[in-house]
């Protein structure tokens, strides 16, 4: 199958399935979620929720954070992975937006990765999801399912090169949302170590599947 058949595919199923994907980290403003997702590197969504409460009612806004150092902050965060890394990271980003950014979070990818702990995959979560703006956040779960569909070629061993495939081959209105889908199906179904090939409603445009399953016809009601 074609790599732009898969897309077609995937594009059909998702938007007809899930219309409206949503980050699964708590937040109400452009603040707290940039907080959420610096925490959120290499560790689960599920966690960080339960730290963020407490931090952020202790530093509501960013110029209570840029008071902090990393020392106030790690009690608030130690049972994140990383949590000297991070609060260091989080006490220079409410100085940095403080000083640079007139307490606003950025709006544009370059600027977002000026901020101390802000990546490009953190940098394009915010422009995403706050902003709306096209841009395709490749963490390990998007990476990974990319590949195994085969909506990435096997020679993209980078997180930028799944990054401007993807962006090649979805619509500009449909990648913030396609960013949740994929990270989401990575997460719950196309998992890393056994993926659900038997839940999985992707499985007969699925590459992995199909050379894993040569022998079973290409269906979409397929199941393992």
């Amino acid at each position: 199958m074609r790599k732009q058949e898969r897309f077609k595919h995937l594009i059909e199923y998702f938007t007809s399935n899930f219309p409206e994907p949503k980050t699964e980290l708590a937040y109400t403003n452009a603040y707290e979620l940039i907080v959420a997702v610096v925490l959120s590197a290499q560790c689960t969504d599920k966690r960080v929720n339960m730290v963020t409460p407490a931090l952020l009612e202790q530093y509501p806004t960013p110029e209570h954070l840029a008071t902090a150092t990393p020392e106030e902050i790690f009690p608030f965060i130690k049972s994140i992975s990383y949590p000297n890394n991070k609060a260091k990271h989080l006490a220079g980003l409410g100085k940095k937006l403080v000083e640079d950014f007139n307490s606003e979070v950025p709006d544009t990818v370059e600027d977002l990765q000026k901020l101390p702990g802000v990546g490009r995959k953190t940098a394009n979560v915010i422009a995403s999801v706050i902003y709306n703006q096209p841009a395709m956040a490749v963490d390990t779960h998007v990476f990974r399912v990319s590949k195994r569909i085969g909506l990435a070629t096997k020679n993209a061993h980078t997180a930028r090169e799944v990054e401007n495939q993807l962006m090649k081959n979805i619509p500009e209105d449909l990648v913030p949302k396609a960013h949740h889908w994929l990270i989401l199906h990575g997460r719950y179904i196309c998992v890393a170590r056994r993926p659900k090939c038997e839940e999985c409603p992707l499985t007969f445009f699925c590459d992995f599947y199909q050379k894993h399953y040569p022998n079973l016809p290409d269906d979409p009601e397929n199941k393992l």
